[in-house]
């Protein structure tokens, strides 16, 4: 383990009141020794690092200047927030980040009352700080008093509907209130779009950086010395389409671009933001995602998203894959059906790299596209390319999905349009915790007329699936599959296309059928193998569609069977919902049968490895086979206490 950094002035700060005791001089070495430490901690524990390290010295400026908790410091999805946890008493556990019981590796309100909105998705902050400047004004109370709002906002996140729809919002209704917009050029991808084109040519000319400020109105905002020129600046700039503009169009002082990595701007600006603003204001700095640790800032992604790692060198500790992820699985699956057929696109929501995607762009990058961070346009977008007869494949992750509901409901379902819905991360997700897992996108999903839901149970039918989606025309389709390693099964050549509607047939027994639905299949062959030693032998069915149910093969399982016990990844109302309301239409249960349906339970988890999350939510191999003792009625002698 690398020695810990020397850190006498961090040494110091136990709540941020404490930076008050600082000059500007020891502020700008505070700023330095916590990047060492964020570092340091991160390579003990994983994590998104890079963000965190961009936005250091606005960390330590925005605290120094504002008075938290009172003022309500909103972080915008929370990948930046580690040094924010370090400075506001949370550095005794900052290497318990993204472990059980240890940290958030977001904000969270139930962790610290210097968390005052929990986030991890991204453009919320800004409705957010909205509502609290409208609770203090009209006299609501919370932990820490009412203060000031302020949202912190990268230039990827701003690029989402939802900023502008609060920007809007707040420029109307004009209450004091503070957005930074954290300009780094990178989110997760690199921004994509008009908006980051804009904010490019808002620094292209760096030696009017301040004039374009003065000139567009923030005059009464800006230190002393850039207020002597503000006419001038005006008289000189006319014409020229100037910085901000968009900004005070939606009722917004704009300040910037300036350097968020020098205290001596940012310090100063600060400051006379705090003391003279009434309405709304937008400070624009510029800053670098992985500043200051070299291995970060030379990475592709700037450090993003990162195993444990040697600080020295910035190597990361991987642990040997054994299979194949089912991301990448996803990925070239795609990308060689693609080379069949030329009417096969693919659509990202700024995830290229995290749904396997970047293999399918670098091969076919006009048939790629990603819309940034706008799930919504995202699907509608998929819905036209479908009825404009090409093949999209629409691909996030589960709970980003959710973003974008109203779309498939609305554009897709209804219209019956051929979308493809790829949902990458279903399931328990592990150390991102509830934000992140994919609860939800079985029952949300199954519950649309006309809408086909299959779920991969290990990657070579992963493979079948994205095989049968794109050859699938009639009507939306969605495949979901698991975050992590395959199982290690042997990998077909080409997918096969499935019959819609249509299960397999694992292993045949007697008295309990297990109907599995997506990539618990291997817990329950486990489970199945520790009650053989018990003599008991159930039936083993993979579903493989939630939608249409195989109903032969369910009725079957139902009339051959004592008992009949369905397990999923996911909330309830999904698959299991749907077999048993199937089996009480037909009257089955009139006659007897023991019906259970494993489903995760109406919990929100936090973090922990999946496994041990699959085991809070009792849905691993113990669990499948103590749910078919107890449903037979066999007593378990010396089984594990609950």
């Amino acid at each position: 383990m690398s020695a810990r950094p020397d850190t006498p002035l961090l040494n110091r700060v136990h709540k941020p009141e404490d930076l008050k005791q600082f000059s500007d001089a020891e502020l700008t070495q505070l700023a330095h020794e916590l990047r060492a430490e964020t570092v340091s901690a991160v390579s003990e524990t994983g994590g998104h690092l890079g963000a965190g390290l961009g936005v250091v010295e606005l960390t330590v400026a925005l605290h120094a200047v504002f008075d938290t908790p009172r003022d309500k410091l909103i972080w915008d999805v929370g990948h930046q927030c580690y040094p924010h946890k370090i400075l506001t008493g949370r550095r005794d556990r900052i290497r318990t980040l993204r472990m059980k019981d240890g940290l958030s590796g977001f904000t969270k309100r139930s962790e610290s009352v210097f968390d005052p909105f929990g986030a991890a998705h991204s453009s919320t902050s800004i409705s957010a700080a909205l509502g609290f400047a409208v609770a203090r004004d009209l006299g609501g109370t919370c932990d820490g008093g009412l203060g000031d709002a302020i949202a912190v906002i990268g230039d990827g996140s701003i690029s989402a509907g939802m900023a502008y729809e609060a920007m809007n919002n707040a420029g109307h209704l004009n209450r004091r209130l503070f957005v930074v917009l954290n300009d780094n050029e990178m989110s997760i991808a690199p921004p994509v779009g008009a908006m980051s084109s804009y904010l490019s040519r808002l620094y292209a000319g760096e030696p009017y950086q301040e004039l374009k400020a003065a000139a567009k109105g923030a005059v009464s905002l800006l230190p002393e010395p850039f207020r002597e020129g503000a006419k001038r600046a005006k008289e000189m700039l006319k014409g020229m389409t100037l910085g901000g503009t968009l900004f005070e169009e939606l009722g917004f002082s704009y300040v910037g671009p300036i350097d968020g990595h020098d205290m001596n701007q940012l310090l100063p600006v600060l400051r006379t933001m705090h003391d003279r603003a009434t309405g709304p204001v937008l400070l624009h700095i510029v800053t670098q995602k992985g500043k200051g640790y070299g291995p970060a800032e030379n990475a592709r992604d700037k450090g993003h998203a990162t195993a444990k790692f040697d600080v020295l060198t910035g190597e990361q500790k991987k642990s040997p894959s054994n299979a194949p992820s089912y991301t990448s699985v996803f990925g070239q699956t795609l990308t060689d059906l693609a080379a069949e057929d030329d009417k096969i696109v693919a659509v990202t929501a700024a995830m290229p790299d995290g749904t396997g995607l970047n293999l399918f762009a670098e091969r076919y990058p006009s048939r790629c596209f990603d819309v940034a961070i706008a799930e919504q346009h995202g699907v509608t977008f998929c819905a036209a390319l479908a009825a404009g007869g090409m093949k999209p494949f629409c691909t996030m992750y589960s709970t980003f999905l959710q973003r974008g509901y109203d779309q498939v409901v609305h554009d897709v379902a209804i219209q019956r349009l051929p979308v493809r819905f790829a949902i990458d991360r279903a399931g328990l997700v592990g150390a991102d915790g509830a934000t992140h897992a994919g609860s939800f996108d079985i029952a949300y999903m199954a519950n649309l007329p006309g809408m086909v839901v299959m779920a991969a149970a290990d990657e070579a039918e992963l493979k079948h699936m994205v095989a049968t989606a794109a050859a699938h025309d009639d009507g939306p389709i969605a495949f979901r599959y698991p975050r992590g390693e395959g199982v290690g099964v042997d990998m077909p050549e080409t997918g096969e296309i499935l019959e819609i509607g249509k299960g397999r047939m694992i292993q045949q027994g007697q008295r309990v059928a297990l109907l599995s639905f997506g990539t618990r299949l291997e817990e329950v062959k486990k489970a199945a193998d520790a009650l053989a030693a018990r003599g008991i032998t159930p039936t083993i069915a993979d579903a493989r569609f939630a939608k249409p149910l195989d109903q032969a093969l369910i009725m079957d399982l139902a009339q051959n069977h004592e008992a009949l016990i369905t397990i999923e990844e996911g909330a309830i109302g999904g698959f299991g919902s749907h077999v048993a309301q199937l089996l009480a239409e037909n009257a089955v249960f009139d006659t007897g049968l023991k019906f259970r349906s494993m489903v995760l339970p109406d919990i929100f988890i936090d973090q922990s490895s999946p496994a041990d999350m699959y085991a809070t939510a009792a849905m691993n191999a113990e669990h499948i086979e103590a749910k078919v003792l107890d449903t037979l009625g066999i007593a378990q002698i010396g089984s594990k206490s609950a």
